[in-house]
């Protein structure tokens, strides 16, 4: 079944359930990230457990070091 979902503002279609199926289709394995649901931050540890649903915002902000 797939979903619409808003990632960063832009529309996207998923067939991902939960959020840390997304993070492997979005390439962020490995990566340092937070990711925000419908204006709650969602803790990396609750990703397999997290039920995506049509139409949810999701924002997704990525660690950027330098010095």
């Amino acid at each position: 079944m797939s979903l619409l979902i808003v990632v960063n503002g832009e529309t996207h279609s998923t067939n991902c359930q939960t959020l840390a199926e997304l993070v492997i289709e979005l390439a962020l394995t490995g990566k340092r990230y937070a990711i925000e649901v419908d204006g709650a931050l969602i803790s990396k540890h609750r990703h397999t457990e997290f039920i995506l649903h049509d139409m949810q915002k999701i924002e997704i902000v990525h660690a950027v070091g330098g010095g």
